[in-house]
């Protein structure tokens, strides 16, 4: 398993060793120590959620206020699609940044989303199924959302795939407008979160 920090801070895309032969392959597309060592906690399983979409659906920019926010483990079970992490944390180096990984069943690579980071999915087949490992449970009045078509954060969506939107995320704010609301985490507040998951870790250990 091969697992690499993004240009986002707090985002990691995670490679499986896949082992195949004629029967088909095996692979661990999740290993607790491995997530541990490299955040420096373990990630706590609160909920795991599973989605499937038609081609074109897309899904966020989502984030969750922190504490605790939520962090995510995205990987794709069936199908492709573009897994995407934004930076929504003001006073962040890279506020407003994104990544752009391509999660699908050939490298079947899953992504990593930290507390205080804006999460989006798209997908680029018909029946693409995600399952997402999550830190803490749906909490409606805790969970935000920001534009993903916001032309201020230059996501280069493909441009042979229309998106489609739920109403709640067509009506998403843009980044700026989200921010003058008040409804953006601090980069501040989700390092001394990420700091106290890191202390309770150490403990526990």
């Amino acid at each position: 398993m091969e697992i690499r920090e993004l240009d986002v801070p707090g985002a990691y895309e995670i490679t499986p060793a896949q082992i195949g032969d004629a029967r088909g392959l095996f692979l661990e597309w999740y290993r607790a120590e491995c997530m541990a060592d490299v955040l420096g906690y373990p990630l706590e399983l609160a909920q795991v959620n599973c989605s499937v979409s038609a081609r074109g659906v897309l899904r966020g920019i989502h984030f969750a206020e922190v504490p605790p926010g939520q962090a995510k483990y995205v990987t794709c079970i069936a199908g492709a699609g573009l897994d995407v992490v934004v930076d929504l944390r003001v006073g962040s180096a890279t506020f407003g940044r994104h990544d752009v990984v391509r999660i699908d069943t050939v490298d079947r690579r899953a992504v990593y989303v930290g507390e205080g980071l804006g999460h989006a999915f798209l997908a680029l087949e018909d029946g693409t199924a995600i399952n997402y490992l999550l830190s803490e449970p749906y909490a409606p009045g805790r969970e935000h959302g920001v534009h993903p078509l916001d032309p201020a954060l230059g996501i280069a969506w493909p441009d042979d795939v229309e998106p489609v939107l739920s109403d709640k995320d067509r009506a998403a704010p843009t980044l700026a407008e989200a921010e003058a609301a008040g409804l953006l985490p601090s980069y501040d507040a989700c390092q001394a979160y990420v700091a106290e998951l890191a202390a309770r870790g150490r403990a526990q250990g």
